[in-house]
């Protein structure tokens, strides 16, 4: 029996009630965001209610680590604001 690779994702969050971001990666995205807005991830709990602004899909989970590296780095968090600034890189 084949199996399917399990896709790994890198998300961003934006939340609603103060001026923080949020990135991180996981293989069940819909189940992960949801935690973060159940405030049952103590790091983002305090900053609910929580959008998702931006996710990628990755094959690997080495992947998805590299790309949220990336993104937690000075380059990274200058590209996400572009992105919500609406100017694309």
């Amino acid at each position: 029996m084949l199996t399917v690779p399990m896709p790994y994702w890198v998300y961003v969050l934006r939340s609603y009630t103060a001026k923080r971001r949020y990135v991180g990666q996981t293989d069940d995205l819909e189940r992960r965001v949801a935690r973060h807005n159940d405030g049952k991830v103590f790091s983002t709990a305090p900053y609910r209610p929580w959008m998702l602004l931006h996710a990628e899909q990755f094959s690997t989970r080495s992947e998805a680590m590299r790309r949220e590296r990336f993104l937690k780095s000075g380059q990274g968090r200058e590209w996400l604001d572009a992105l919500e600034n609406g100017q694309p890189r």
